[in-house]
């Protein structure tokens, strides 16, 4: 199991890398609008490319947030269950989370190709946004990965809390 969460956090090294210079794009395109802005010269599209980097963004910190869980666990109530319950619970919890976030990327890919198939663009800049749809789709099936190995380990820990 550890092998695989190796393997895993070299694998998203490279979408946190893409995902932090989108980061910086977005913030240093929204900078300068703002600025340009002041000066009665917004450049146009500026919504767009900040709507398709934020997706970027988003989609791939997804995989590698589930594997460092960075995220907020509200777990007042299930700390008080017995150790078999939570297990039961987390086994649970991370077999429909991964159910769901399998069908959304198969609906996201299936949708990204329904526009690549159309020749649809973006409404202002007529960018072909396609790629950005199957990119988000892919941040979901990492996300679907990671969840489904955090429900493998789940069955495979050993009632008492110890790490099998």
């Amino acid at each position: 199991m550890h092998i695989i969460k190796q393997m895993l956090k070299g694998i998203y090294n490279l979408p946190i890398v893409i995902g932090g210079v989108a980061v910086l794009a977005l913030m240093s395109l929204a900078s300068i609008n703002v600025c340009l802005r002041v000066l009665s010269m917004p450049y146009r599209g500026t919504y767009e490319i900040v709507a398709f980097l934020g997706a970027i963004v988003t989609a791939f910190a997804l995989g590698d947030t589930q594997m460092r869980k960075s995220h907020i666990i509200v777990d007042i109530i299930t700390d008080r269950y017995p150790a078999w319950l939570k297990k039961v619970v987390d086994f649970i919890g991370y077999a429909v989370s991964t159910t769901f976030f399998l069908i959304i990327s198969f609906v996201l890919f299936r949708w990204g190709s329904r526009i690549a198939a159309s020749g649809e663009v973006s409404e202002t800049l007529k960018i072909v946004y396609y790629p950005f749809v199957y990119l988000v789709a892919i941040g979901f099936v990492s996300l679907s990965i990671t969840l489904f190995i955090d429900l493998i380990h789940t069955v495979s820990k050993k009632e008492d809390g110890e790490r099998s």
